[in-house]
């Protein structure tokens, strides 16, 4: 799979092909997965005192069709924490099947939404997410064209990491105590091949030991 290049500055960058590419394009949609609850949390911060390394996210959301920025968008993101767990089905977590039922259990950590401002941006205080059995790292994402927050959707996505700069993030605790070898990269994500490289999030360090990701999302309003 396609990786990010460190440059001098200390930003992670798409390959050439990918950055080369025309900013206003229509990003590739992806599976929602087991672990999509609806109705969450409003809010920026995440992170409800779970333990990993830093990560703000930037999201853009723009018109395909035009590339100006959407304002008001709900972006709705959900993930793991650093041991593999989704809050919501802790008992289906770690590569288990999600459970057809809905969710197992009353936790919300490392979700929300958030609506983007006039420049087309949603912001969240997250954590770098960790990994579990079958997939290589990622962040599930929904953007919806609705104040309701379950309005019309108009995309579902999955955001990626480098899997160089994964290795680094995860030399640290609390990831580095995981007791199994990660066992999904990129290069061996199914998933991740239909669309993965144009959706890997550009990454810089904050200068405090955690990281800031961007991406910009095209999207179709229709």
């Amino acid at each position: 799979g396609a990786g990010l290049t460190l440059l001098a500055s200390g930003v992670w960058r798409r390959p050439t092909n990918a950055s080369a590419a025309p900013s206003c394009v229509l990003s590739p949609e992806q599976t929602e997965g087991p672990y999509y609850i609806a109705r969450e949390k409003v809010r920026s911060n995440i992170t409800e005192g779970r333990s990993g390394t830093r990560l703000r996210l930037r999201i853009a959301v723009q018109d395909a069709a035009t590339c100006k920025p959407i304002k008001g968008a709900a972006v709705d993101i959900w993930h793991c924490d650093a041991g593999g767990i989704y809050s919501g089905f802790e008992a289906a977590s770690g590569g288990a099947p999600g459970s057809g039922s809905g969710p197992t259990d009353k936790h919300t950590f490392l979700r929300g939404i958030q609506f983007t401002n006039s420049k087309g941006i949603a912001q969240f205080q997250s954590l770098y997410p960790g990994w579990y059995r079958g997939r290589t790292v990622h962040i599930h994402v929904k953007v919806h064209l609705s104040k309701a927050v379950v309005g019309h959707v108009v995309h579902t996505g999955q955001l990626y990491f480098s899997d160089a700069l994964t290795s680094k993030v995860y030399q640290a605790a609390p990831y580095k105590s995981r007791a199994a070898a990660r066992d999904t990269f990129n290069s061996t994500d199914s998933i991740y091949r239909s669309g993965g490289p144009q959706s890997t999030l550009s990454m810089k360090h904050d200068g405090h030991g955690g990281f800031i990701g961007t991406i910009t999302l095209g999207v179709h309003r229709s």
